[in-house]
């Protein structure tokens, strides 16, 4: 059984890549060029090089796959140019599942994200059904991937395709490579650069347990339904208590109003804009820090057999691969 894996250089990617291959599946993974290797390097993974934005790329890389993951994104909570998130994200997921469709493969898993989920006005978890719209939700990425699993949606309807949505959390642990926003939030939490934190929360959960997540998906999971794989729940402030702790190294935080953060934000995206690197904070990650994202993996335990590992195991996880590799220097 062949299984195409878009994003497996990146880190839920990778993990979806090594699930698959401890099951037995032979892998194939898209790969844009120049990308950075080291999470594919020394996998007996087939690399065929192409863009989600080249159809012919995308065509060559499914020939002969019975599966297909597509879990590739632009996941940046910055970008100076959307336009660039929006072509890949939601035209080159379009792309991507309508070549899948043409080639007849028997599974896919798209993966979306919790971003595609409302959330509840008290801040209990949210659910697979609760409501969401694209006027509700905050930022270019989280607008991108709404769009996307619409997109996914219709066309799971209008190509009857054999595919299932899953809807990671906040995915934590090793091979996180670039490092992605929550990545560099661990990051700045050992190297002492986050000495203040808002009142938010967030769904953590081990980036293996999100990519088993997906086999079962594949096994189990019902077309045209979604799944959020998700973990603990947990604030801000616990996360990064707990960072502290399996760090070794106590620090002292000051809380700071999100209100408070949103002009310091403005600057840093000024400054961003210069520099050409993405800010530590922005606009709309303080915007989304104003609710408590938590969200239930209820059925995903009952429907695939989903289960996680507390979130605690997944920080120490990730500070032992962050530190092992040199990014806390």
């Amino acid at each position: 059984m062949r299984s195409l894996v878009t994003g497996a250089t990146g880190f839920l990617g990778s993990a979806v890549m090594r699930c698959l291959l401890t099951a037995g599946h032979e892998v194939r993974v898209l790969v844009r060029e120049n990308s950075n290797l080291k999470n594919i390097n020394n996998f007996p993974v087939e690399v065929c090089e192409g863009d989600l934005r080249n159809r012919m790329s995308l065509e060559r890389a499914l020939a002969d796959c019975q599966n297909l993951f597509h879990v590739a994104a632009d996941y940046r909570l910055w970008v100076p140019d959307p336009h660039t998130m929006h072509a890949i994200n939601v035209e080159g997921t379009r792309s991507l599942i309508t070549a899948a469709s043409d080639a007849g493969l028997e599974h896919i898993v798209y993966t979306s994200s919790v971003a595609t989920l409302g959330l509840t006005a008290d801040g209990t978890p949210a659910n697979e059904e609760t409501p969401s719209s694209l006027e509700s939700v905050v930022g270019n990425y989280k607008r991108s991937k709404f769009l996307a699993e619409q997109v996914v949606k219709q066309l799971t309807q209008e190509l009857s395709l054999p595919l299932v949505i899953v809807n990671p959390s906040t995915p934590i642990g090793p091979g996180d490579v670039r490092p992605t926003p929550t990545g560099r939030l661990v990051v700045d939490a050992l190297t002492e650069r986050m000495p203040a934190y808002v009142n938010t929360g967030l769904n953590i959960a081990h980036v293996d347990d999100i990519a088993f997540g997906h086999l079962l998906a594949l096994q189990y999971g019902k077309v045209g339904e979604r799944y959020i794989l998700g973990g603990d729940n947990m604030t801000l402030f616990q996360i990064l208590q707990a960072i502290d702790e399996i760090n070794g190294l106590p620090q002292k935080r000051i809380k700071i109003p999100t209100d408070l953060m949103l002009p310091i934000a403005w600057c840093m995206e000024r400054i961003a804009t210069l520099t050409h690197t993405e800010p530590r904070a922005t606009q709309d990650s303080i915007r989304m820090a104003k609710k408590q994202m938590y969200f239930s993996s209820e059925k995903a335990m009952q429907q695939l057999g989903y289960q996680y590992r507390p979130a605690y195991d997944a920080l120490k996880d990730a500070v032992s691969w962050f530190k092992e590799n040199n990014y806390c220097h």
